[in-house]
């Protein structure tokens, strides 16, 4: 390579790879001068920063055992790339993992978000690979990738094998939630839970069960964005190591057509009706919801036009095709072995919006009919065809009523008992998750079998971070039932079952909050025929519950922003994310990173010493 052109201070520097985004020293030959010097430092020669950089996100970390095989994804990714002319760089951002984040991952997903997208912006790569796989991490990748707006392929870890106890095949996690309610209700003793606990989670990798790392996975196939292998092959399998290979292949080829693979070029509002279809046909988590409508409102030109409704449009005509728990009965490597998106995505052909563009440049429907599939017994049997569903339509749907104005989310097929899909009954109500872990168990708790267990104080701002705590425990004092109506304003995990109604919005953290002012004994009716989710309170007694709790919280010196009841103020990112997220309904993002709220900086001066006058205003 000929760099003396790098030293001619009469010829301007501009470029892609290495001579992107410069350090601001006021002076750009100096800036590229001082950079080559510290890449030079890392062993690189100048034929190597000739060519295209594909940056690769490392999000390995000792407390995330879904992403412990991602040293191997590294190199693999550099196989990939280096077999085709690129260079790759790895570099870390922050590390999610479900257990291990406390309060909740999802308090910590948004400064996730931000930590990819200005990581990606700052650094010069042409393109970059994201490796991530516990459920918050894939969707903070693809909404800082979003809008960061530089091309990026998602990578996952893959999903983890099955374990065994007793001759019977268990997994993560689905069947720990339901071992562990057994184990409450008395029907397994200490010995049984401790050696179920040992099989649970028997290889690296996420959930093998259709949770929400295993949705998101799909959901990322869907937009078009990663391979259609992708999503399914197990994280310690051979097949994840190659299509890790696979994505630096495509990373490379990504490279000599920037303009036309930047994430809001490619995904479009079909993209993401084509997400939302998946997602009602994989019965997939709830959690995808929240999700999908905070990637949406990244994009400056999707925010808007799709909403909660959509999902529910979208369901009526779309049935669930996948027997995979927890609204079936298998988990994801018999997926995989049943030929995965590639056979499910023939199978909704009919459904899709196949003009939509993928990351190779090719339409889904080109990339599809390059890539026949034909059936086999065990293909059919998992993956239903639309004449023999697995469940007729609306998998998830979308409630509204005087209890949720701004919606809430059910996942009428993970129901254990139907007849509550169309039900009515007294409220008892928990105020938070301490109110609750100190009475569901309470032999004078004042519950039926009849009742309606509602929990607040959950909600993206009210614990914080909207946790996975919408799996409301039956109290142990009701033996025998198995399933019951639960309410809240926060989540529960995809691998969970049950009829639990979620991200109920406004959440009660909201001043004026109809869920904020139940109380015990309030008759709660849900129908999920009529998408319906109230409270049998006038509008006058409502209105007169609000004021009552206004003068309440005055009285007790709580603070309130704007209509936001936040207790004290705090420091930090805490503060940051109290005073910021927004609701369920559009993401739970922070209202600044949306597509409507961010300052428009994807075009910024990249010349060293340039000043952004906008910020001096």
């Amino acid at each position: 390579m000929d760099d003396l052109g790098d030293y001619d201070l009469n010829k301007p520097i501009s470029g892609t790879g290495l001579r992107q985004g410069l350090t601001s020293y006021g002076d750009a030959h100096f800036s590229l001068f001082l950079r080559k010097v510290f890449i030079k430092a890392a062993g690189y020669g100048e034929d190597a920063l000739s060519r295209p950089i594909v940056g690769i996100i490392n999000t390995g970390s000792g407390f995330n055992p879904c992403h412990a095989n991602v040293p191997q994804l590294v190199e693999a990714v550099k196989r990939g790339v280096h077999l085709h002319g690129g260079l790759a760089i790895e570099f870390p951002t922050i590390s999610l993992h479900e257990s291990f984040a406390s309060p909740t991952s999802m308090f910590l997903r948004n400064l996730m978000s931000m930590d990819t997208e200005e990581m990606i912006k700052a650094q010069p790569v042409d393109v970059c690979v994201m490796i991530g796989g516990c459920d918050k991490t894939v969707p903070a990748q693809l909404m800082g990738g979003l809008s960061a707006n530089k091309p990026v392929l998602p990578l996952v870890t893959g999903p983890m094998m099955p374990g065994s106890f007793r001759g019977e095949r268990i997994g993560a996690c689905t069947d720990c939630r339901n071992n562990w309610a057994a184990y409450r209700a008395g029907e397994l003793d200490i010995e049984d839970i401790r050696g179920i606990n040992d099989e649970l989670a028997p290889t690296v990798g996420t959930c093998g069960v259709m949770g929400t790392a295993s949705t998101i996975a799909c959901i990322t196939v869907a937009l078009g964005m990663m391979p259609f292998g992708g999503a399914t092959a197990p994280a310690v399998s051979s097949a994840r190591m190659r299509i890790a290979e696979e994505t630096g292949a495509i990373a490379v080829a990504t490279a000599s057509k920037i303009e036309e693979r930047r994430p809001q070029t490619i995904l479009s509002k079909e993209s993401f009706l084509n997400a939302i279809t998946v997602l009602q046909a994989i019965g997939g988590s709830t959690n995808a919801v929240v999700h999908i409508m905070a990637i949406v409102n990244r994009h400056p030109d999707v925010a808007g036009k799709i909403t909660l409704k959509t999902f529910d449009d979208i369901g009526r005509k779309t049935p669930l095709l996948v027997d995979l728990k927890p609204s079936g009965a298998n988990y994801m490597n018999d997926f995989h072995n049943a030929g995965g998106m590639l056979a499910l995505l023939h199978t909704l052909r009919p459904l899709l919006h196949l003009e939509a563009k993928t990351i190779t440049g090719e339409t889904l429907g080109e990339k599809l009919d390059a890539t026949p599939f034909k059936p086999f017994p065990m293909s059919i049997s998992l993956i239903r065809p639309l004449s023999d569903p697995l469940y007729p339509n609306s998998a998830l749907v979308t409630l509204y009523g005087n209890l949720a104005p701004g919606g809430a989310i059910l996942k009428a097929a993970a129901s254990k008992d139907r007849h509550l899909l169309e039900y009515e009954g007294p409220a008892v109500v928990f105020e938070n998750t301490a109110d609750l872990g100190a009475r569901i168990d309470r032999d004078d708790l004042e519950v039926t079998k009849d009742s309606v267990l509602v929990l607040q104080g959950i909600g993206p701002i009210g614990n914080p971070g909207m946790p996975e705590a919408g799996v409301i425990p039956i109290p142990r004092k009701l033996h025998g039932v198995k399933d019951m109506l639960r309410l809240s304003d926060g989540r529960m995990s995809g691998t969970a079952g049950g009829t639990m109604v979620l991200h109920i919005s406004p959440e009660s953290a909201i001043v004026d909050s109809t869920f904020g002012i139940l109380r015990n004994g309030d008759i709660i009716r849900c129908s999920v025929a009529e998408r319906k989710l109230e409270v049998k309170l006038s509008d006058g007694e409502i209105e007169g519950r609000v004021r009552e709790r206004k003068a309440l919280l005055q009285k007790q010196g709580q603070q309130c922003r704007g209509k936001r009841v936040v207790g004290k103020r705090r420091r930090g990112y805490r503060g940051l994310y109290e005073s910021s997220v927004n609701q369920a309904e559009e993401g739970a993002d922070f209202d600044f990173l949306t597509a409507k709220g961010a300052e428009d900086d994807d075009q910024r001066d990249q010349t060293p010493g340039a000043v952004n006058t906008a910020s001096l205003d």
